[in-house]
Order: C-alpha cells, then structure tokens, then sequence
C-alpha cells in the first residue's frame, strides 16, 4: 500500500521526505513506521527517477536535493553524488581525495565511513556504491542485504 511520502520499491518500502525545494531524506522504512511528509511535487519526481532506476536503467540527473551537514560531511555526499551508475569507490579513495583537497598527508577512512553513514538520501546520493578496500560490502543502512541488490541491478563488481 503506498503511503503518502512513500515509494513502493522492489527492495520494500522506502520513505520519501522533502518539500517544495527539494527532497531532504530517502530511507528504508522500518516496519509499521509512520511516513513523513512530503510535498506532492517532491514525491512525483523522485517516484519517477526511482521508477527508471529500479527498472534496471540509469536514472539520470537527480531531482532536487536539500542537504544539510557539517562542510565535512556535505563534502563527503558530493562526492558520493560524483560515484558513476554502475561503478563502485572505496573508503580510502574518497579519504585520499579529501585529504589532497585540503593538503594534508591522509584522511581517516573511518571518518568518510561516518559521513557516508549520515546520509540523509540513500539511492539517490549512492552510499551503496563505496565498498571496502578489499572490495566487499560493508554496512548500509538499509542492510547489506540491500546494498547487494542495488549493486546487482547497477552491475557493479564487489566481493562477497
């Protein structure tokens, strides 16, 4: 049953919040969860992206996205915003970036692993897409078991 501020996905429901600017969460529901609210032009054209995405195709561009965070962290999903449909990063590589950004010798893996984990926009802003360095999955909020199978449908190589 679809809920207002709900998206009915292959994987279960996902919740959509955001407003007439722009979409400000995309998450997993838990089970018998209250959907947030969500402006009806919101819902419209991330339900269409999610439609093509779920097709199996790349979606494209992003609807409208209101994000906030720390400038770390706002960092962190541009970067994740920049992974290709398809493709995966590691930790470290999105850690080595920043630290040439900012002219520092290393970054903390565990700190980008914070960021990624502090995404408000699951899919969307692709935190499934960075894997460890050794190329397996590693956490999600929406389960490993759903990392795996939004990696799947984009054909993306991981280790199991």
């Amino acid at each position: 049953m679809q809920l207002p501020g709900s998206y009915e996905s292959p994987l279960g429901c996902i919740f959509l919040a955001g407003d007439a600017e722009g979409l400000t969460g995309l998450r997993f529901a838990a089970e018998g969860e209250e959907a947030p609210p969500c402006e009806e032009i919101c819902l419209a054209r991330t339900s269409e992206w999610l439609e093509i995405y779920f097709s199996g195709h790349d979606p494209g561009p992003v609807p409208p996205l209101r994000m906030n965070g720390s400038p770390f962290r706002r960092r962190v999903w541009e970067i994740l915003r920049e992974i290709p449909y398809g493709r995966t990063v590691t930790y470290g590589e999105i850690a080595a970036r920043i630290a040439e950004e900012r002219g520092l010798k290393r970054m903390s893996a565990q700190a980008v692993g914070g960021a990624v984990g502090s995404n408000p926009i699951a899919i969307l802003v692709p935190c499934h897409r960075v894997i460890g360095a050794d190329g397996s999955l590693t956490g999600y909020a929406g389960g490993i078991l759903r990392k795996k199978a939004l990696l799947e449908l984009e054909g993306s190589a991981f280790r199991e």
